[in-house]
């Protein structure tokens, strides 16, 4: 069969899922990389920042995949997730963001689908390490908006972003430099609503350092700083500042789906940071769902600020 006719069957069978997908040629694998490097090697990137969040990137096929030819990428919308814990008697209902919650799951979802639908043309599929918001934006799935999210069609920024390679040869692309939706030319929403600033209208880059996400994805061990005021935090991990005032999201922004709810007792054993063999079987059931269970030593310090005595 034709590869355009594979191409074009891959991407039918995602749609008639709900997703959307594109497919590019691996070629573009150092416009990638640059677009990272790129930005550091400017300064535009705070340090800190590009180290921990940006240098786990590997920008070469896998060994399991030496002849791979292209990238896919595909967005499957997600909700945001709110999981309630309770204190002191009262129920407090504590937003994840639609990239947390099942990420792990979705991308494997994902894998197994496109293994499935090209198994049987003799070409497979291997996961990446990728800058993925780059990849979808340079790709033509998406845009960024103002807040430096991508924003895909139909989905506004609800949505996880999953990217593999593949052997499959890549027919044709629509590799475009990166862009800004043209609705957040004139719209300053996000801008006005994050309280730390770090959506700037000096720069399109967002301050990073500034964002609460970076701030509240770091261990226990490292303190919030003193400038972040803890009347700022709103979800359990992340931030939905900027993506639940965007008008982009009116459709989406009230999707929220009640997944968890932990005990007084549970609620206290994780404000108390205590280690994954400390906690009950049960306790440690709704984290793997919500497939939080991996960030189990953040927990302690983001639940206090919600939680304080």
């Amino acid at each position: 069969m034709a590869t355009e006719t594979v191409s074009s069957r891959l991407l039918t069978k995602l749609a008639k899922r709900g997703y959307q997908g594109r497919i590019v040629s691996i070629r573009h694998l150092p416009e990638l990389a640059e677009g990272i490097e790129t930005p550091h090697r400017d300064g535009r990137f705070d340090d800190e920042f590009y180290q921990e969040r940006l240098t786990i990137f590997s920008y070469n096929p896998p060994e399991t995949l030496p002849d791979a030819q292209s990238l896919i990428v595909v967005a499957v919308p997600r909700p945001q997730t709110a999981a309630v814990f309770t204190w002191q008697d009262k129920s407090l209902p504590l937003i994840i963001p639609p990239t947390y919650t099942d990420y792990t799951k979705i991308a494997q979802q994902v894998t197994d689908l496109l293994t499935a639908i090209l198994a049987p043309f003799g070409y497979q599929v291997a996961r990446s390490v990728l800058p993925l918001k780059l990849l979808a934006v340079r790709s033509g799935l998406g845009a960024y908006g103002r807040n430096n999210i991508c924003y895909v069609p139909g989905m506004g920024s609800f949505l996880e972003l999953v990217g593999l390679y593949s052997d499959l040869p890549c027919a044709g692309d629509e590799w475009q430099e990166p862009r800004m939706m043209e609705t957040c030319q004139n719209c300053f929403v996000c801008m006005r609503h994050c309280p730390t600033g770090a959506i700037s209208a000096e720069r399109f880059l967002l301050c990073a350092e500034r964002c609460i996400v970076f701030h509240n994805e770091r261990p226990v061990s490292v303190p919030f700083p003193a400038w972040i005021d803890p009347a700022w935090h709103n979800c359990l991990e992340g931030c939905m500042r900027c993506q639940s005032v965007c008008p982009e999201n009116k459709s989406f922004r009230g999707w929220i789906e009640e997944r968890e709810e932990f005990s007084e007792e549970e609620t206290t054993l994780l404000l108390k940071g205590s280690p994954q063999d400390g906690l009950p079987e049960e306790t440690r059931g709704k984290l793997e769902r919500l497939d939080i269970l991996r960030d189990l030593e953040i927990l302690p310090r983001n639940l206090g600020v919600f939680m304080r005595e």
